[in-house]
């Protein structure tokens, strides 16, 4: 009779082409241990990776579209039988059942030596009976591995009966093991702790009154109660209150930040102090903590071509491992030096370094203000030789501010004037609208009473002061649909037209009586990261953007830019791209707008802007979590320290292992000293992997 199915439930949950996210149960009784699982499903046919999460019962699946789609990749895995137990199936990895192997396999080394000689082959050989089921089922089903080679080690020594070194080695292997999944396993769980879990429930207010409902009721347009110690739900601005917010989840900031009317807040960030009342902009899965939990889980599953060659120069090397034993056997005439160079291969430090790395690095990143998605974009970002930046909210704050108060009305000071916009425009919650109230609170602050304002959609705002009219908003608006006659003043609109200038133009009471010009301003830091970048590696730097090309050339001679390509479609931006990346260069493109978001598909590493739209920050490869533009810098420093380190580690898994082969092979080391110097570096090499410096903060 066929063994029955290994899965009872395999439900898709979501799925992108080369990607399949299932929920599953597994048949009482049968393996249900991540390795085991991950395995079982890597066998089959198109798959490339395979992440478990136990807790979440879910299963990552990549696979090659090329050679199956998501339709037969899941009927495949569910057709997958329970294991026989006898048939070599899998060992179980988890941390429980490795720290009980290597308890059990030390009781056995330190109890062998008061047995009777008689005695000591049968535990011995209990005791490595794991090992060697292992290693023969990895042999029937892959072939010769470094888990075979360290079977292989163990055997020779029980032939000679050499207990001692055959229990030393089984004891190393079990510790080695546990050591090295126990660090692989810390790096997975350091990236997942970015975030912080929210509430299932939400206080929201519904009528005026404050209610709670579940979480994933909460809607767009929501306003959401949050109090001292609550977790923020959603991603909004702050409609009233005041309040000091830890973002250090979301952000790295170390210190608590003042949110008040107007602030944006991010979800997952801790209310320490105050209380607010936010408008849900972004719920449920669009928050910035749910996107950055799906970053995460796809970072977790993809490998970069480093860590793909490692792999594979690891698996190369197992033949020659093999043969340098036999060698050796023949050479010293002694069975003891091949038992050492078997256990002295380079695969668990090549394997399990370089993904122990590049997680220890995003997680510092992360921390950092920095969301990576995935190795190989800290890979691309640390070979990029060239960076391509848009102009507005990227080198520029994005955020409006009033330069010029041109007031016509001789009762009316220009701060006067100002104020007058801001008494109706503190209402609304749009760019101009909040740039106007900043300005206003320069000033002497002065506040006109009105009735009840009115919102014209993408026109401006209306209201009534002291029985006249009052409208805010463009010279359409002002003209054509109020009637105003704005035309003696065009030498002044013209010039400040020609200044790169945003204009809001005021009517009070029939007649135009002035007009705010506003400008984006270059971020203080914009310089100071161009100079960092250069330091980092960067040979070109240059500005792509719409905006006119007399106020691009006035900030890319500011900024010290290597070239400037101003007035571009985001066509254009993609066309510039891909002409550069002909040439040989390799871009990281920096922007926010939904306009960037080819340039961001295009380049050969995508960075969005904290406040970029959400096509941005889902099309980039890095996404800033905070509105800084030296998180580039940190960013590009980084992934040099990344690959730095790297290749360190590759250096001296090569260098040590070779030199302990070498050692094993002509007889002077001893198959315990090989397998204690051979992990012992193998465990060193995984922690200063792990020991991933976070980017420098500026």
């Amino acid at each position: 009779m066929s063994a029955p199915a290994w899965f009872t439930r395999l439900e898709p949950v979501h799925r992108t082409p080369g990607r399949v996210r299932l929920r599953y149960a597994v048949r009482p009784g049968a393996p249900a241990d991540e390795p085991a699982l991950r395995r079982a499903v890597e066998r089959v046919e198109g798959a490339e990776s395979v992440r478990v999460n136990r807790a979440a019962r879910s299963l990552i699946v990549r696979y090659d579209g090329a050679v199956t789609d998501a339709e037969r990749l899941i009927a495949a895995i569910a057709a997958l039988a329970v294991p026989d137990a006898t048939a070599g199936a899998p060992v179980p990895a988890g941390g429980g059942d490795r720290g009980g192997a290597v308890a059990a396999s030390l009781a056995t080394l330190l109890g062998s030596l008061l047995l009777p000689l008689p005695l000591r082959l049968p535990v011995s050989l209990a005791a490595a009976w794991p090992l060697l089921r292992e290693g023969m089922g990895i042999y029937a089903r892959e072939g010769v591995n470094s888990h075979v080679l360290e079977a292989m080690a163990v055997s020779i020594s029980l032939a000679r009966r050499d207990f001692t070194a055959a229990n030393t080695t089984t004891f190393m292997l079990a510790l080695g093991e546990y050591l090295e999944e126990t660090i692989a396993r810390r790096s997975d769980e350091l990236l997942k702790h970015l975030l912080r879990p929210a509430s299932d429930q939400v206080w929201v207010l519904r009528d005026g009154v404050e209610v709670q409902v579940p979480a994933d009721t909460v809607a767009v347009g929501d306003s959401v109660v949050v109090g001292a110690g609550a977790v923020i739900p959603v991603d909004g601005t702050v409609l009233s209150g005041t309040a000091t917010v830890n973002q250090a989840a979301m952000t790295g900031e170390s210190v608590p930040v003042v949110r008040e009317r107007g602030d944006g807040v991010l979800s997952g960030t801790l209310m320490e102090e105050g209380r607010l009342v936010v408008y849900a902009e972004r719920v449920g899965a669009g928050t910035a903590a749910a996107r950055i939990a799906d970053y995460v889980e796809q970072s977790l599953t993809a490998k970069s071509a480093t860590q793909l060659e490692a792999a594979r120069l690891a698996d190369r090397l197992v033949p020659t491992v093999l043969k340098l034993a036999g060698a050796s056997a023949v050479m010293t005439g002694d069975w003891r030096s091949a038992a050492s160079v078997l256990q002295a291969d380079y695969s668990c430090a090549l394997k399990l370094a370089t993904p122990v790395a590049f997680k220890s690095a995003m997680y510092g990143a992360g921390k950092a203000g920095i969301l990576v998605k995935g190795a190989g974009a800290l890979e691309r970002l640390a070979a990029a030789d060239t960076v391509l930046f848009d102009k507005t909210g990227t080198l520029t704050t994005g955020m409006l501010q009033v330069t010029d108060s041109v007031t016509f009305d001789a009762s009316l000071s220009p701060d006067d004037l100002i104020c007058l916009a801001a008494s109706v425009e503190e209402h609304y919650f749009h760019p101009l609208a909040m740039a106007v109230v900043a300005a206003a609170r320069e000033t002497h602050n002065r506040h006109f009473d009105h009735q009840e304002v009115q919102f014209i959609v993408a026109h401006g705002v209306a209201s009534v002061i002291d029985g006249r009219r009052i409208v805010v908003g463009s010279r359409h608006f002002v003209e054509e649909d109020e009637g105003i006659d704005c035309t003696a003043h065009n030498e002044v609109v013209g010039r400040l037209y020609a200044e790169g200038k945003t204009l809001l133009f005021i009517g009070f009471g029939g007649r135009l009586a002035g007009i705010l010009a506003l400008r984006d301003s270059v971020r203080e830091a914009s310089a100071a990261t161009i100079a960092r970048l250069r330091r980092a590696g960067v040979r070109r730097i240059l500005l792509l953007t719409g905006d006119h090309r007399e106020r691009a050339a006035e900030l890319a001679d500011a900024l010290g830019l290597d070239g400037v390509h101003a007035e571009l479609m985001p066509r254009d931006k993609a066309r510039i791209i891909e002409d550069l990346s002909r040439e040989g260069a390799r871009i990281a493109f920096v922007g926010d707008g939904i306009n960037d978001a080819p340039a961001l598909a295009g380049a050969h590493v995508g960075i969005a802007m904290q406040k970029g739209a959400d096509i941005a920050r889902l099309t980039a490869d890095i996404a800033l979590l905070e509105d800084r533009i030296e998180r580039v810098a940190d960013a590009k420093e980084a992934a040099n320290a990344a690959m730095s380190l790297i290749a360190t580690n590759y250096r001296l898994t090569v260098g040590l292992n070779t030199l302990i082969l070498g050692a094993a092979a002509l007889g002077l080391v001893s198959p315990i000293g090989t397998a204690v110097l051979h992990n012992g570096t193998t465990i060193g090499i995984l922690l200063n992997a792990l020991r991933q410096p976070a980017p420098a903060r500026a």
